[in-house]
């Protein structure tokens, strides 16, 4: 094992791997740019180490990042060298437990995404599997028993050297605000091997569930079960419950577990809504979370603030990338209404954007005349008493900075976006018509 590990080919693609990721630096302050120059010169020094079982690695910066809930997730930054080196190892290993792995585990695999989890849990949803049971697991990466993962490790992976290099990794001293901590459980978040770690540990929880015959979802650490009676429900929610508690010794966050129904379920950022389409009773359709339309807005805020210090065509890009990201992610949910309010909401904080530019009622004036106003109405305009944002929503700025003249900027609205990469998601939610063949 330990030979594929070190195989030059594997630490190529490992190196490859860190530097697409990027990454900040670790506690030794080596950037991502300065790996390789690192590599060049100790190679033999890192393989002799590991051959000998001598290397050690380097403590984990700690990393408070806030969450949207207003508390903090410790993440978990090794050294770029041990980033390296993990992700070797975790190229090496994940051949021999992938073909192990439960079909409807769809965290961190090849060919596995969020998408594919929300859909199949809308396939469940539909059939009349309507009973849920939401399982939050509480801190599970902080939570990970180190020794029923090395056990786990150890059906496959039978080379020594594999498994210390790993067991060190886990016990490796977290750095928090100066102060340094010892660690005998968790895996930390932030580390190449993490996802596949946690995805071996859950593995065996997906082959409880099925023995047991439970219809579910996992994507990594969020799981439900699917039922069609309250009462199946209750008991396949008790017997998960015991099996995490006594056999992988997990905690499971209360408040947040629970036996819901489609309506107020929401799985991986996606809500679902009765569709009230003819021949459709009982159907569900998916949505975005209440959460991800304030996510969104709150990003888009920051662009188009008028004080943020960007051109117009910066703003452009930045818009089009949280665009991207955005509609690639949620191109499966029924968001056609509200993207188009939306878009006219954003082209109200461009044009804002662009009047507060202008400053002096004299530049006003001009710009105005230039963008076809007559000069009695362009000298009014440009002396309004009217807030920014009052004018940007009124027709002095409406049909001056028209959609065409943004779009001849670089500007592209959400709803086009949405329309280009999920053409037949692209009707209006709940009013979509009942399809013929003709």
């Amino acid at each position: 094992m330990i030979e594929q590990v070190l195989n030059r080919r594997n630490l190529q693609q490992a190196y490859r791997q860190v530097l697409s990721n990027k990454g900040s630096a670790g506690v030794d302050g080596m950037s991502v740019r300065e790996l390789y120059a690192y590599i060049k010169e100790n190679m033999r020094l890192i393989e002799t180490e590991i051959r000998t079982g001598k290397y050690l690695p380097q403590p984990i910066l700690g990393v408070e990042i806030p969450k949207s809930n207003g508390k903090t997730r410790l993440l978990g930054v090794p050294t770029v060298v041990d980033r390296w080196l993990q992700q070797a190892v975790g190229q090496a290993i994940a051949i021999r437990f992938e073909m192990e792995f439960e079909d409807y585990s769809y965290g961190f695999r090849p060919n596995h995404n969020a998408q594919q989890a929300v859909l199949k849990a809308q396939e469940y949803i539909n059939a009349g599997y309507q009973y849920i049971v939401d399982i939050d697991l509480k801190n599970f990466f902080d939570e990970v028993d180190h020794c029923i993962l090395l056990q786990l490790l150890y059906r496959k992976i039978k080379c020594p050297l594999t498994l210390r290099l790993i067991r060190k990794w886990l016990r490796a001293p977290i750095l928090t605000k100066g102060k340094l901590t010892k660690r005998r459980k968790g895996v930390p978040q932030g580390s190449p091997l993490s996802p596949l770690l946690s995805n071996i540990m859950l593995n065996e929880l997906d082959k409880e569930m099925e023995k047991q015959g439970l219809k579910y979802v996992r994507y990594a650490d969020d799981f439900s079960i699917y039922t069609k009676k309250k009462s199946e429900a209750r008991k396949a929610g008790n017997s998960i419950y015991l099996f995490l508690k006594n056999k992988l010794k997990l905690p499971i966050n209360r408040e947040k577990s629970g036996i819901r129904r489609p309506v107020n379920f929401t799985i991986l950022g996606f809500d679902f809504v009765p569709t009230f389409v003819k021949g459709e009773r009982g159907k569900y359709q998916m949505v975005v979370c209440e959460k991800g339309w304030k996510t969104l807005k709150q990003k888009l805020k920051i662009i188009t603030r008028k004080t943020t210090p960007c051109t117009f065509d910066e703003r452009i890009k930045r818009i089009k990338e949280v665009q991207r990201g955005w509609l690639g992610y949620f191109r499966i949910a029924s968001i056609f209404v509200k993207l188009k309010d939306l878009d006219g909401w954003l082209r109200n904080r461009l044009r804002y954007c662009i009047w507060h530019h202008w400053k002096k009622p004299e530049r006003k004036r001009k710009n105005l005349i230039r963008l076809g106003v007559d000069q009695d109405h362009a000298y009014a305009f440009s002396r309004t008493r009217k807030g920014g944002w009052a004018v940007a929503q009124s027709p002095i700025l409406g049909t001056t900075i028209t959609l065409e003249r943004l779009r001849k900027r670089g500007y592209e609205s959400m709803l086009e976006v949405y329309q280009k990469i999920a053409p037949h998601l692209n009707e209006p939610l709940y009013t979509r018509p009942v399809r013929t063949v003709v």
